[in-house]
């Protein structure tokens, strides 16, 4: 299906549909299901440009549904709240970038090294696109973000490391608990320091390497809570770091 798009939307990153794959509802016709389908979308790459022009709290459904060109009452056949739609987009964006850092990572044999980009590419990414951070914050603690998305990739690249004797923790739960923890104050603070250096410093490039060593230090601090020693730890998180392929799902 293409992607639904909106006028406005081109100013931003367009959401791609979330509802990709699903089926028609029992005895709805096709052309019934599409244009639902894109009604959908169509709220979701709203509600996603109008989070990063004013942050998750400041947008109101109606504004949605302005931006969107649709009907306030529609909204409600496609999502319960504005926690809803919220939540419908930290879904979907983190489980096609976890499927992206899986790419990324499946050639390296070490977990620790796995634990490390992913971490890194994480920090890197909500510095990138504030908006995914500013979701990513609100949701990552979460029931459904632990048992999905990040949160299930990371619990799985734990469990491994501890079956290889690489990782030594005593629970490898509450490891991942604080460990997402620690990724979230990261991107809290680097969202923080990101804003202000844009204010005071003009050159991209000297954010960008700020923004790598503090993703570096982060990766670090996460591999020491999975027992490494802090030298090797910091070492593997300053390893060379892999570019995202410019054809995965960002």
């Amino acid at each position: 299906m293409p992607d639904a798009t909106h006028p406005r939307a081109g100013r931003r990153q367009t959401v791609k549909a979330p509802i990709e794959g699903r089926k028609p509802l029992a005895g709805q016709s096709p052309r019934l299901a599409r244009r639902r389908a894109e009604t959908r979308v169509r709220l979701l790459n709203a509600a996603f440009e109008l989070v990063g022009e004013k942050g998750m709290d400041g947008v109101t459904i109606n504004e949605i549904t302005d931006a969107a060109d649709v009907g306030f009452g529609s909204f409600y056949n496609h999502f319960d709240s504005k926690e809803g739609i919220f939540a419908a987009l930290v879904d979907w964006l983190f489980e096609k970038f976890a499927d992206t850092l899986d790419q990324v990572a499946s050639g390296l044999a070490d977990p620790a090294e796995v634990i490390a980009v992913c971490v890194r590419h994480t920090l890197l990414r909500a510095c990138r696109e504030p908006v995914c951070g500013q979701l990513l914050i609100r949701e990552g603690l979460s029931a459904r973000a632990l048992s999905t998305g990040l949160g299930q990739r990371l619990l799985r690249d734990a469990e491994r490391g501890m079956a290889e004797k690489r990782f030594v923790i005593a629970d490898e739960l509450m490891c991942v608990i604080s460990v997402i923890g620690t990724v979230l104050a990261g991107i809290a603070a680097e969202l923080d320091l990101s804003m202000s250096s844009r204010r005071a410093v003009s050159s991209r490039k000297t954010l960008t390497s700020r923004a790598e060593k503090f993703a570096e230090g982060t990766a670090a601090i996460v591999l020491q809570a999975f027992g490494l020693p802090r030298l090797e730890a910091e070492k593997i998180a300053r390893r060379p770091l892999a570019a995202v392929p410019q054809d995965a799902p960002a």
